[in-house]
């Protein structure tokens, strides 16, 4: 990068902030088709049980698809609260935006990703994504201000040409 800049700010990895994250970066799937693999499970469990066949096995493989069912159901809750119970939540977190890239630093984490290493930069209507492989990373647009939205945006610009 040719020009200069540099955004520095602070803040908290609390419930809001992993709320955001979550409703941003997951894409939600209101059809029925998500719980395909739990109703396969179900019936397959329910028609082995039929035929006798192991009962264990069955309730088992019945079990599988209500526990896959649920997940799909409380996928966020189950999430925001794996987040909430992780020894990052509830630090405060330094992120710094210059022309290197986007370094996030806070108590168990340090971490840097470069303009060059991102595969794709996704402006939503929060924040913006950024891919890198196959690892996705969320900034949330309350946290920076319009300088540092527009230097975000000219880079993804760029990479786009």
């Amino acid at each position: 990068m040719d020009t200069s800049f540099r955004y520095t700010t602070q803040f908290i990895l609390d419930k809001s902030y992993y709320s955001e994250c979550f409703d941003e970066s997951v894409p939600s799937n209101p059809s029925k088709k998500v719980y395909a693999k739990a109703i396969i499970f179900i019936v397959i469990g329910t028609a082995l049980l039929l035929t006798g066949a192991n009962n264990y096995a069955s309730w088992f493989i019945i079990g599988l698809g209500f526990l896959e069912g649920l997940s799909i159901k409380f996928k966020r809750p189950w999430w925001l609260l794996r987040q909430m119970w992780s020894k990052a939540a509830g630090n405060e977190v330094d992120l710094t935006i210059d022309e290197l890239g986007i370094t996030t630093k806070s108590l168990y984490v340090d971490t840097q990703v470069l303009w060059d290493e991102m595969d794709q930069i996704k402006e939503t209507e929060q924040g913006f994504l950024i891919t890198k492989a196959r690892s996705q990373s969320y900034i949330s647009k309350r946290y920076l201000d319009q300088p540092a939205c527009e230097f975000i945006r000219n880079i993804q610009g760029s990479q786009q040409n």
